[in-house]
């Protein structure tokens, strides 16, 4: 059997135009710590964050943040933020 080599991503990035219209999923343990840490981060700029879905035991809640994001240091920036936050378990 023949070995396919695996391809390097190295420097691999998608190619996104910004302005665009951005989605994260989020999944944490508080809504409403959440809701406060995005409105502190965002300031005026218009946003959308709704509860999409709570776990059966109650313990987590997912939830959906759609926004325009303007260049690759807003996207990532915001990312980190949502990431670093003690309530946050995940951020997609």
């Amino acid at each position: 059997m023949e070995k396919i080599p695996m391809q390097k991503t190295d420097g691999c990035k998608p190619k996104i135009d910004y302005p665009c219209l951005w989605q994260y999923k989020v999944i944490a343990t508080d809504f409403l710590q959440v809701r406060e840490v995005v409105a502190d981060h965002m300031g005026d700029a218009p946003y959308s964050l709704t509860e999409s879905n709570t776990s059966s035991g109650g313990k987590y809640v997912s939830m959906s943040l759609e926004l325009t994001v303007h260049s690759d240091y807003h996207r990532l920036r915001l990312y980190e933020v949502l990431s670093a936050h003690p309530a946050v378990k995940v951020v997609l």
